[in-house]
């Protein structure tokens, strides 16, 4: 008999209650979704090819956005001969990669989406048991990756997020939501809901980025079997540490989302109408490819306008504390050009305090932690020591459930690469190169750029503060 440490009412109270990262031990142990290894995966899909991701296993001081990585699309068969070094793929998808020095990642994969076929598959999933009844699979994302595949630094707008390991490991390096300002948050590269950080933080910059030496990381290895806990805006850069990793996440919709919702329609208006008198052609420097296309101005106001009406039909009937956490509003856009987490306008939330104001998002007090039933079934990501240029690293065993700390010293990040090496076309290295990992124009440069411009306005304190008043003009 699988007896769990919480109960699901139990797990979602600390889900939705606490503020700080933690891992979920021996919570898992009957879900079908445990032998979701990419063999597995491979068979089930039948040959069906997904698209990958390729970045060079290279350190530098840029982070590595998607927006200068290569893609192809192959299956997960090739994708297992191209990491194990096998002849077959020297003719395949992968044939211009070596395995040595690239990484691929088949990341923010809907289950709902590459699984359309097999529904019956959705119910390996199991959310119901941290207390989200009905939630499965089908509102589920699928992230497979080689050693080195990464995730740049970002926090999501919306929501919490849970993800379970299932094959490999991967390397979660956290900040909390008061540490904002010293990760120099971006909008540029573009994509719904995901704030940037301009700092590669496993290789900064201090020059350029000196506020980056008073941020505080939290970082912890996943191992198969855990599910770890992303509070709300706590900013994380994820990289794969095992030759082959899979991984399932499901983002938990939160009560404060509803004014976030505001904030990007509004970032989305003013990216799309300013980059619309650019060059398409550029497109690709500003707009990250799960974007896929810039939306009309009347779609983008459409949304705003449904944004703030449901901020003031919640504002009239909300009740404090209530988690707006059901299986139906997490339904999931697959098959619409918006970003790859947005949630459904209507679903009801409360409105939030500014990203940037560290008072916002208060360390929980002592008291409060100790409400929470940490032990060997719920390790709590602790901070790290952090030194002048790095941070070190801790691991949370997956039979144990022991939280182990070490220092790895200054070069345990493999896995950014230079954005001139993984251009798609040379029509792009210009234009990629008059820009540096900020978007400013570089020191040759006499003018300001468009990306200069609208990185300024879309900078999420800009967008925070034009968000409270519209929404005063709308209650007024």
């Amino acid at each position: 008999e699988d007896v769990k440490p919480f109960t699901p009412e139990k797990t979602k109270e600390i889900v939705m209650s606490l503020q700080q990262p933690a891992v979920f031990c021996n919570m898992v142990g009957n879900w079908p979704a445990l032998h979701w290894n990419v063999k597995y995966l491979s068979a089930v899909l039948e040959g069906k090819t997904i698209q990958f991701r390729l970045g060079l296993k290279t350190v530098d001081l840029v982070p590595q956005f998607e927006t200068s990585c290569s893609y192809v699309e192959a299956t997960l068969e090739e994708f297992l001969a191209w990491s194990c070094g096998q002849p077959s793929c020297l003719s395949g998808p992968f044939s211009c990669y070596d395995y040595s020095k690239y990484w691929a990642y088949a990341d923010y994969k809907y289950i709902a989406k590459i699984f359309e076929d097999k529904p019956e598959i959705f119910q390996d999933v199991r959310w119901s048991d941290f207390g989200f009844p009905g939630r499965s699979g089908k509102e589920s994302t699928l992230w497979i990756g080689s050693e080195g595949a990464n995730t740049p630094c970002h926090l999501d707008s919306y929501g919490c997020n849970l993800v379970l390991q299932v094959q490999g490991r991967k390397r979660w390096h956290l900040f909390p939501p008061g540490d904002t300002s010293f990760l120099y948050p971006t909008r540029i590269p573009y994509e719904e809901s995901s704030i940037f950080s301009k700092v590669n933080i496993v290789n900064p910059d201090l020059k350029r980025f000196p506020k980056f030496r008073n941020s505080t990381a939290h970082v912890v290895t996943l191992s198969p079997g855990q599910v770890l806990l992303v509070p709300r805006h706590w900013w994380h850069y994820v990289e794969s540490i095992d030759p082959v990793t899979v991984s399932i996440n499901s983002w938990i919709e939160l009560d404060a989302d509803h004014e976030a919702r505001v904030e990007e329609a509004i970032t989305r208006m003013l990216v799309c109408a300013i980059k619309s008198a650019e060059n398409p052609s550029d497109g690709d420097l500003w707009l990250n490819p799960t974007e896929v296309e810039a939306t009309s101005h009347e779609i983008n106001l459409q949304y705003l306008n449904k944004a703030v009406s449901a901020y003031l039909k919640y504002q009239e009937t909300s009740v404090p504390g209530q988690a707006c956490s059901s299986s139906t509003g997490a339904k999931q856009r697959t098959n619409t050009s918006w970003k790859r987490k947005r949630r459904e306008v209507g679903c009801e939330t409360e409105s939030c305090t500014l990203l940037t104001q560290e008072s916002a998002f208060p360390t929980p007090k002592a008291e409060e932690l100790q409400k929470i039933p940490f032990g060997p079934h719920l390790i709590q990501v602790l901070p790290q020591s952090h030194k002048t240029s790095m941070m070190g690293t801790a691991a949370a065993e997956s039979d144990g459930g022991e939280l182990l700390h070490e220092n790895e010293g200054e070069n345990f990040g493999k896995v950014q690469c230079k954005r001139k090496s993984l251009l798609m076309s040379n029509d792009c290295e210009t234009a990629a190169h008059q820009m540096d990992s900020d978007c400013s124009p570089c020191t040759s440069q006499t003018a300001l750029s468009t990306n200069d411009l609208l990185d300024c306005l879309v900078n999420p304190r800009v967008i925070s503060l034009v968000a409270q008043l519209l929404l005063e003009r709308m209650r007024v």
